[in-house]
């Protein structure tokens, strides 16, 4: 006998999106304002910084049944958290100093009005995201701008299999609906997965690969799997 499962509405995703807001700890849900459409969501509203921000986009991705989100909330620091650029340039470089999955040396840092940017060359995905990461928490930001390159280490032409590989690993993975096109670094993930963590995770595995300098995930979402 087939189970039938119950589509959820844009109503239904947009209260279940407040309550995970409510629910992130790290996050102050009273001043964020919830809208869907077709599955899509958008948050608007104020948030005390940077972190914040990245916190309710994660918390919204969450929830089953969003296929995609736009971050439209805007950071609005408290007077006692301003600081110069000159000083968050400053914060920002000892953060990155202190973090041992980063390169710091081969990474410059700007800042203008609480925006960073992030520039230089790294070897792996992990070491991008831990710089930004650094700095993501440092109180005045107020957005950041990772430019940080990757170094390819692998040939190209096996770049793709080492991908198929590690997502047949990863247990929360259908790869068989999974599709890897690869050429001179780019990585392309095409296919259907059931949810919006699924499809980070593919892309996540991606960017593990040896030689991978950029994703372009076209990974969609039907998290009620297929009508056939």
């Amino acid at each position: 006998m087939k189970t039938t499962i119950a589509v959820k509405t844009d109503t239904d995703l947009q209260e279940d999106i407040l309550d995970e807001l409510r629910w992130e700890p790290s996050v102050d849900a009273a001043e964020i304002g919830v809208t869907v459409e077709d599955g899509v969501a958008t948050l608007r509203g104020f948030v005390a910084g940077y972190h914040e921000k990245a916190s309710a986009e994660h918390a919204a991705m969450r929830v089953k049944g969003v296929r995609g989100v736009a971050n439209d909330l805007e950071v609005r620091i408290p007077g006692h958290g301003q600081k110069t650029d000159t000083d968050l340039a400053k914060a920002a470089i000892d953060a990155l100093t202190w973090n041992i999955q980063v390169p710091h040396d081969h990474i410059k840092v700007s800042v203008r009005k609480g925006w960073i940017t992030l520039e230089g060359e790294v070897e792996w995905q992990y070491q991008r995201a831990a710089a930004e990461n650094s700095v993501r928490s440092l109180v005045g930001v107020t957005g950041i701008t990772n430019l940080i390159t990757l170094r390819p280490q692998t040939p190209a032409n096996q770049i793709a299999t080492r991908i198929e590989e590690a997502l047949a690993r990863a247990a929360n993975l259908d790869a068989h609906q999974i599709e890897v096109e690869s050429r001179h670094g780019n990585v392309v993930l095409k296919g259907a997965v059931r949810s919006w963590a699924e499809r980070q995770e593919a892309e996540r595995a991606a960017y593990a690969a040896p030689g991978v300098t950029h994703v372009e995930n076209l990974i969609t979402i039907a998290p009620w799997g297929p009508t056939d």
